[in-house]
């Protein structure tokens, strides 16, 4: 699919994807949202991609949902917010299998790659929820969250009121919600919404880097795997997931990755790790 409202780069072994309607700070669309997930899929299929960095065009990640779509839902006095997003699409092979992340907005854990959201700019709205479900964030030192969904007579859309407050706690997440406040970079940094925060210059340089480090010397099976267990986790008792744990450590011993992990490391040599 030629793409319009997203950018698709694959180099280093790590997909960027770029949400790219830089005029309007990248605000969400019904394309923008059916281009991601099909450029999220692409990533997954493709065996020459170990990790995935999700971006914004210009000075923003994402300002939400665009304000022509609001209006339009306003105007319909509630229409469907079915309608404006695409169909679910397959579960990627090797991903979370559960009904929770095959939605249109929570299917990232669902792709077996690492997502990393580089937020350079404002983050609002569905542009923070979308940052949630990524793995983990680095953050520009001009970046910005806000929920925003109180000033603009919303709820809590979208399962952020199940990632929020599993990252900075209920109160936390009370707060952000309730307030509709702005987050500066630092604050995130403390609260836990974002692993590092650069200067704006080296935000894309720093997160490449970061992927590419994990490309070259772990395997994109047991990242596969880990990210599962981490994610459906959060179903889980502790009991279930050692009973997972136990399971997938038999599977991951018996695999081609667990030989050649221990191969480089007699052999000091680096790593050549082919997914099985």
């Amino acid at each position: 699919m030629a793409y319009e409202a997203i950018l698709y780069d694959v180099r280093d072994r790590i997909a960027t994807i770029t949400l790219n309607r830089p005029d309007r700070l990248n605000a969400w669309t019904r394309q923008m949202a059916g281009e991601l997930r099909d450029a999220m899929h692409k990533a997954s299929a493709d065996d020459g991609v170990r990790a995935i960095l999700l971006t914004g065009a210009g000075r923003g990640f994402c300002a939400g949902a665009d304000m022509n779509l609001l209006s339009g839902l306003s105007a319909s006095k509630g229409a469907s917010h079915a309608d404006e997003v695409p169909a679910p699409r397959g579960v990627p092979a090797g991903g979370s299998q559960r009904p929770d992340f095959q939605l249109p907005n929570t299917y990232f854990p669902a792709i077996p790659k690492p997502i990393l959201g580089a937020i350079n700019g404002p983050c609002a709205g569905l542009g923070f929820v979308v940052s949630l479900f990524c793995d983990f964030r680095f953050a520009a030192e001009s970046a910005v969250f806000t929920t925003a969904f109180a000033q603009r007579g919303l709820i809590a859309e979208h399962g952020i009121s199940w990632t929020l407050p599993r990252l900075v706690g209920l109160p936390n997440a009370a707060d952000l919600l309730y307030s509709a406040r702005k987050v500066r970079a630092d604050e995130a940094l403390r609260l836990g919404i974002v692993q590092r925060v650069v200067p704006d210059a080296r935000l894309i340089d720093a997160a490449r880097d970061y992927l590419k480090a994990m490309a070259d010397t772990v395997s994109p099976r047991s990242l596969a795997v880990m990210k599962r267990q981490i994610w459906d986790g959060m179903f889980q008792s502790l009991a279930e997931a050692n009973v997972t744990a136990d399971h997938e450590m038999a599977l991951s011993l018996a695999s081609d990755d667990f030989k050649e992990g221990v191969a480089h490391f007699l052999e000091k040599r680096a790593p050549q790790f082919t997914g099985r």
